[in-house]
């Protein structure tokens, strides 16, 4: 068989057209910031990049291929992304959502009946400065609470209103789908354990802790059982 014939030859001269025929990207940044990166596992730089394609003949960019991209480029790793990554929170901003979600579940519980005692405002100091404030008290609580009460003419043990629902989902909402199902249902758990502090569940207690389950997006089922789970001893 001749040089260059047959199965060999045949790659030999696909590898020589590769080396003179190609397709170069290049990138322009179009914006910056910081993400949680999936590659390194923590939070990173990142620089967002849109791309311009092009043939090239032996490395030569000589007829524009049209655009790629968005992505997203690690400023550690180097590795390209799609633009959803950016949706997921970094560390950072998901400590403070955790701790946003804890403070506005407790600051709820409360509103609905449970401010009206001490050892109920001592568990939700508690369960806040767990969360991330750590100079939250009993007495910062219910004076909160107080200020929420009288801005909406309720008093102690009224249903705690729409405004506090729609507080609720503002909190939780945005935090849900990145949390799994137990860290989800910690949240309501610690609701729970607010109100249970002063004796059994009030209907207005019950409401609130729905609210959360719905914005937890845990089965209202689920929600049932782990009401009834919080009343038990560990």
């Amino acid at each position: 068989m001749l040089p260059g014939r047959g199965h060999n030859g045949r790659g030999v001269r696909r590898r020589r057209a590769a080396h003179v025929l190609g397709i170069r990207t290049a990138w322009t940044a179009v914006g910056d910031g910081e993400f949680f990166c999936p590659g390194c596992g923590g939070d990173r730089n990142y620089q967002r990049l849109t791309g311009r394609r092009r043939f090239t003949l032996v490395g030569v960019p000589v007829l524009p291929r049209g655009e790629t991209g968005p992505v997203v480029e690690c400023a550690a790793c180097g590795h390209h992304y799609g633009t959803e990554v950016l949706d997921h929170p970094t560390t950072t901003r998901f400590s403070a959502m955790l701790r946003d979600a804890v403070h506005t579940v407790a600051l709820a519980v409360l509103a609905a009946g449970a401010a009206c005692s001490r050892t109920a405002l001592e568990t939700a100091a508690a369960a806040v400065r767990s969360a991330g404030f750590d100079d939250c008290t009993g007495d910062r609580l219910n004076a909160l609470v107080e200020a929420l009460a009288a801005d909406t003419g309720r008093v102690c043990g009224e249903p705690a209103g729409a405004s506090l629902a729609i507080e609720l989902h503002e909190a939780l909402d945005p935090l849900a789908p990145h949390l799994a199902p137990p860290g989800r249902e910690s949240i309501l758990l610690q609701g729970a354990r607010i109100a249970l502090a002063d004796g059994p569940y009030t209907p207005a207690e019950r409401d609130v802790l729905a609210t959360v389950g719905t914005a937890l997006t845990i089965p209202a089922d689920d929600v049932t059982r782990l009401l009834v789970a919080a009343r038990t001893p560990s």
